[in-house]
């Protein structure tokens, strides 16, 4: 079976309309996790700890979804091998 892989991370955002962070070197990673029901979890006690402050988001990303190990590799990838 294949491993689906989550990041949670977050930060301020410059306007709480827009997915654009106010400064990319405070974004927090939370890390990286095995499944999404633990992502959730961590995703979850970490939008809780900010609730007070609208500009802070965090986010789940599906880093499974970025690579599919049956896809032919691009011509940059094959340059790294």
């Amino acid at each position: 079976m294949a491993q689906r892989l989550h990041l949670v991370f977050g930060g301020e955002l410059v306007d709480p309309a827009k997915n654009v962070f106010r400064n990319l070197e405070d974004i927090h990673l939370v890390g990286v996790f095995p499944d999404y029901e633990s992502a959730y979890n961590a995703w979850k006690s970490e939008a809780q700890r900010t609730v007070d402050n609208a500009h802070m988001r965090y986010y789940i990303a599906h880093l499974h979804r970025l690579r599919d190990e049956e896809a032919a590799a691009s011509s940059t990838e094959e340059l790294g091998s």
